[in-house]
């Protein structure tokens, strides 16, 4: 059997800068809650064996209806970090019959600019490689290293060469990220992304590109950028 494709989506945080009281992922964007927008990408990769959808054991937010017919799994296993979400996620695809062997999809549930091209655009360019990758971009601005406190001031200005922004999916092997965020997690480290648990083995994550639409929604200003993309629909290659 070939190794199969899993996604999983953490969806267990509150959103707190966001400054809402709904966590962001069920606030509504262009008509439709934003956790909408990435379910409907996975659902449209018909090759993905399962979408698993991890929530905080406490959320009163999610209501399974507002995403019609679309093609998930849910499990409130989230925990207090998004790392701890992802572990608990990935161990939890072993109930959908997810092998060591078979790849696994993250993405975060705030990025609703992911499209199902872009999902197939990293797979194909990771299907053979032999440790896994994400989908980046290469950092346009000018970075600025800032001085403590809480009126910062520029403290040195960083090159920029060969620097990305990590976006998702993220995409590895089930067993190596499970042990990766085992690992990380036993040794008091918190990733951010899965792949800085990758990385703290000793391995290199391919970088594939993406794409701005791509992007996270964060704080209160994004949703209207949000908005106004998503009510456009996608630039796809021909």
């Amino acid at each position: 059997m070939a190794d199969r494709l899993f996604a999983v989506i953490p969806c267990a945080g509150t959103g707190s800068r966001a400054g809402a009281e709904v966590p962001k992922q069920y606030r509504s964007i262009a008509g439709r809650a934003m956790l909408h927008y990435t379910l409907a990408a996975f659902d449209a990769c018909s090759e993905f064996a399962q979408t698993l959808v991890v929530l905080a054991p406490d959320d009163t937010h999610f209501d399974g209806r507002r995403f019609g017919a679309l093609r998930f799994a849910v499990k409130r296993c989230g925990g207090a970090t998004r790392h701890a979400s992802v572990l608990n996620g990935v161990r939890a695809l072993a109930e959908y019959g997810a092998q060591d062997s078979d790849w696994v999809l993250v993405h975060d549930a705030a990025r609703p600019g992911i499209t199902a091209t872009l999902i197939r655009t990293l797979v194909a360019a990771l299907k053979g490689d032999a440790v896994g990758g994400l989908l980046a971009l290469p950092v346009p601005d000018t970075l600025k290293r800032a001085t403590p406190g809480d009126e910062p001031r520029v403290a040195a200005t960083e090159p920029r060469d060969g620097l990305w922004q990590a976006q998702t999916p993220q995409m590895f092997r089930l067993g190596l990220l499970r042990e990766a965020l085992e690992q990380a997690l036993a040794n008091g480290q918190n990733v951010t992304d899965e792949a800085s648990a990758i990385e703290l083995m000793g391995h290199a994550p391919r970088l594939v590109q993406g794409n701005l639409r791509n992007f996270k929604v964060t704080y209160p200003e994004d949703f209207a950028l949000a908005e106004a993309m998503l009510r456009e629909p996608p630039k796809e290659p021909r």
